[in-house]
């Protein structure tokens, strides 16, 4: 067990710009959509290093909190390293691998986005001209050179050439030519890789759109072929709950939701947390309190440390377009708001702080965040999948609407 540990350990290192040299930053790898943390970084001068101390094959993130942007890279359960540089914005603009299968895939993600967005428009800049001219031939090249893939260069990166034959599922444009019947054989018979590859949630949206003549019909096909007692069918079935809720499709959320919540059998973790983040919010239940770490306009230390008739809890960003038109309509009432005793909260996934606290201190109520963006704990607690996302408490922090707009939260206190 020893050698084994051993074996499984391996480190990522990354050369940085001196500007991320004060920056926290993670890695993560993935059980579908969920990212799952696997390091903290730690600094020194211009190099950032991660170390794995248990066997990861599969898609991973290195994220740096500081510039808000982060890097995908395959892990072979072996050494990673490469290099960063930042745009005039502090974003990372362009990324340098040094070792062979990141190279690769680098490759790999360059061929698939001009597959998709030159090679359609070559092909039919082609047909404007002759085959005996010159520009013709030269378009005709290019396009041969752009329709090839060389799957040799996978034969001993098995990781690899699974994201790369697999990917007609996630992609939409190739997703189209698939039917339901494919999809399902995919999810049933796909080997070890299907949860590590990032993979699965794209797949599975393009399921529901080859299936929207019967979402239903097919989806409960879908589920009795993976099995809900085995981990592969309990995480289909968390991930077509967290797409359901994230695009309001209520109806479906609530019957597969049930189902889960039904299983006689043992869960697996990524289930369980799908499960209690929706019960988290169901109306009536006690909205999870929240301990502050960077809050504005307040002493209090956490959520239920305010003390309102309601409370309006609102889930934004600082660069949210939404967050933009809608909390200013919030501004508007906030007078009558206080007047009835009425106090608003607001929980940002910023992940730079200075912007939060910039953007926060326009408006007057309570705010915090935790600065790690949509790697806030969040999501997880709360079950939110975009901002703004609303949710109004009484005294006793019970949940007593989950308005889907500003203009639900206006309508629902009578502030109008």
């Amino acid at each position: 067990m020893l050698s084994a540990n051993i074996f499984a350990q391996f480190n990522v290192k990354v050369d940085i710009p001196s500007y991320l040299s004060d920056s926290d930053a993670y890695l993560y790898g993935f059980n579908g959509s969920k990212e799952i943390l696997y390091s903290k970084g730690k600094i020194a001068g211009n190099t950032a290093s991660f170390k794995v101390d248990k066997k990861y094959i599969g898609m991973m993130r290195a994220f740096f909190q500081k510039s808000n942007s982060s890097v995908n890279m395959v892990s072979e359960n072996a050494d990673v390293k490469f290099k960063i540089e930042l745009d005039s914005k502090n974003k990372i603009s362009d990324v340098v691998f040094e070792d062979k299968i990141n190279q690769l895939f680098s490759n790999e993600v360059e061929l698939q986005k001009k597959q998709e967005l030159i090679l359609p428009a070559l092909i039919q800049i082609k047909d404007y001209y002759k085959p005996n001219e010159s520009f013709y031939r030269s378009l005709e090249s290019e396009i041969i050179s752009l329709s090839k893939n060389n799957d040799s260069l996978y034969d001993s990166h098995p990781f690899l050439q699974y994201y790369h034959n697999n990917q007609k599922y996630s992609v939409q444009e190739k997703a189209l030519s698939l039917k339901v019947e494919d999809f399902i054989d995919f999810y049933s018979k796909s080997g070890e890789y299907l949860e590590t590859s990032t993979i699965l949630k794209p797949s599975l949206i393009n399921f529901l759109n080859v299936s929207k003549s019967n979402v239903e019909g097919n989806v409960d096909k879908l589920l009795a072929a993976v099995n809900l007692e085995t981990p592969r069918g309990q995480t289909i079935l968390s991930e077509l709950i967290d797409i359901f809720s994230t695009y309001n499709m209520d109806k479906l959320k609530d019957k597969y939701l049930a189902q889960a919540n039904n299983l006689k059998c043992t869960i697996n973790d990524r289930l369980a947390s799908t499960i209690q983040s929706n019960k988290n919010i169901e109306l009536g239940a006690k909205f999870p309190n929240n301990t502050f770490v960077n809050s504005v306009h307040t002493k209090a230390k956490s959520l239920y440390d305010i003390k309102a008739a309601k409370k309006i809890v609102v889930f934004w960003s600082s660069t949210c377009s939404h967050c933009e038109a809608e909390l200013p309509k919030l501004l508007e009432k906030y007078d009558k708001m206080k007047a009835q005793n009425i106090e608003i909260v607001g929980l940002s996934l910023d992940s730079n702080l200075n912007e939060f606290k910039s953007k926060a201190n326009v408006y007057p109520w309570v705010s915090d965040s935790e600065g790690k963006g949509w790697y806030s704990s969040y999501g997880e607690t709360y079950n939110v999948v975009a901002t703004p996302t609303y949710f109004i408490l009484d005294a006793n922090n019970i949940i007593v609407s989950k308005p889907n707009h500003v203009g639900d939260v206006i309508d629902y206190l009578k502030l109008n």
